[in-house]
């Protein structure tokens, strides 16, 4: 699969997640195999772009594949100009973002709430388009809500407008993230447009995996809430073997540790928390949570990682 001049190494790619999908992680799951990895969304109003968590979003290394920033907002002329900011910053394709269902991004009539309205979407990608010369892509939902599932609607005015690949969450705006992600409207997108079509929503498993490609016909699979955690998941749904759970508990440290370093002390360490919690889960040591939540700076969580790890999983 080609997203312009960039051949993917697979098509098992990470999603872009708010709070989760930081250099840190992305880092990790990129060195486990991941075919691409998409950064957090940065909103595209001027006075956000050199805060602390808007710089700290764009920061990107080699060690994470191309630099693929993802931007929100429902003012062109304001969309277009932060997409030439990010490709000054070193973006090689900047992602907008239509699907988000969070009520702090939709009631700036950005994100999800944007599916309501094709032509603003169109003139937004347009914009984009013309104002950058790296690739431009699109992450939608199915539409506002299971009644109102224009999809196909917002695709096509998506390709018409020069987006060059589109993700689709399996779910409207209306469903969040609750219930099952429903794949007809994906396979419906894909018989609609011509530019590469990646399904995401509810992947978890090689399973999952083989049943939504043959079902929808997509180009390839996005990956989200079940990488948290699980860095390797995106790499094993490509074909790499799974690690061995020594190897995942040493990844968990290795996270930890980078988290740590890439973020002021009292950030990094509380940040750190829903990370290591995910870990312990797929760990299958998730009886020494509440412990490990009890822990209040960065030191004391690695220390309590490594003679877990120690005890726990021997190499």
């Amino acid at each position: 699969m080609k997203i312009g001049a960039h051949s993917l190494r697979n098509n098992v790619l990470l999603a872009p997640m708010a709070g989760y999908t930081d250099y840190p992680m992305r880092r990790m799951v990129w060195a486990f195999g991941a075919g691409l990895t998409v950064s957090e969304m940065i909103g595209s109003q001027e006075d956000l772009w050199d805060t602390r968590k808007s710089s700290l979003r764009r920061i990107h290394g080699a060690d994470c594949g191309p630099n693929v920033v993802q931007i929100a907002g429902s003012e062109p002329a304001m969309m277009a100009a932060a997409a030439r900011r990010q490709v000054e910053a070193g973006a090689e394709i900047v992602d907008i973002n239509f699907g988000c269902p969070a009520k702090k991004v939709c009631n700036k009539a950005a994100g999800s709430a944007l599916l309501g309205d094709p032509e603003l979407i169109s003139r937004i990608i347009d914009a984009v388009v013309h104002a950058v010369d790296v690739p431009v892509t699109a992450k939608i939902r199915t539409g506002l809500s299971p009644e109102e599932r224009n999809g196909t609607v917002v695709a096509r005015a998506a390709e018409n407008a020069g987006a060059q690949s589109l993700v689709v969450h399996g779910r409207t705006r209306a469903c969040r993230f609750m219930g099952t992600a429903e794949h007809q409207t994906v396979q419906a997108i894909r018989s609609t447009v011509r530019i590469p079509v990646i399904a995401n929503g509810d992947i978890n498993s090689a399973a999952d995996k083989s049943r939504i490609l043959s079902a929808t016909g997509a180009d390839a699979i996005m990956v989200g809430r079940a990488a948290v955690g699980a860095p390797w998941l995106p790499g094993v749904l490509a074909g790499a073997s799974e690690p061995s759970r020594r190897k995942k508990a040493e990844a968990m440290l290795e996270h930890v540790g980078l988290i740590h370093a890439f973020y002021a002390p009292q950030e990094g360490f509380r940040l750190a928390r829903k990370h290591v919690l995910a870990y312990l889960k797929n760990l299958e040591l998730d009886a020494h949570t509440q412990a490990f939540h009890a822990l209040d700076d960065g030191c004391a969580q690695l220390h309590f990682l490594h003679i877990l790890t120690e005890r726990e999983i021997p190499a």
